[in-house]
């Protein structure tokens, strides 16, 4: 895994401290919301607008360094990676990682190479189920 200066140092996109702060906080939660990054940014940049964070969520997005994650409630980003699945939790809105099991990862890129993976799976999480 690359470091956050890294990735913006291998785009074209200049490395801003709002750009390394928007992705640290993205890092941070694992999953986040434009409203979660917007709030946590806001400490560090009072001055910083909901649209300057849209805009770099965008052009994040568009250099491949984050992803969306879409999610019933609320889009989340995350720091792009490797293939996996995602766990939501249709109660809380959690979202899990699970990584992509060997054989489902060859049976996909021998059927449909070159794919885009995306694949989540909805459930009600342990914590939920304790509820």
């Amino acid at each position: 895994m690359h470091t956050i200066k890294e990735l913006l140092a291998n785009s074209t996109l200049k490395t801003t401290p709002q750009r390394l702060v928007i992705l640290k906080e993205i890092e941070k939660r694992g999953h986040a919301s434009i409203e979660e990054i917007y709030e946590n940014v806001k400490i560090l940049f009072p001055t910083i607008s909901l649209a300057t964070i849209y805009k770099n969520i965008n052009a994040l997005q568009e250099e491949n360094i984050i992803t969306p994650v879409c999610s019933p409630k609320k889009s989340r980003y995350e720091i792009t990676k490797e293939p996996h699945a995602h766990f939501i939790c249709k109660e809380c809105d959690k979202i899990e990682d699970i990584i992509f099991d060997e054989n489902i990862d060859k049976i996909i890129e021998t059927k449909y190479p070159n794919s885009q993976k995306e694949l989540y799976i909805y459930g009600v999480c342990k914590e939920c189920q304790k509820g």
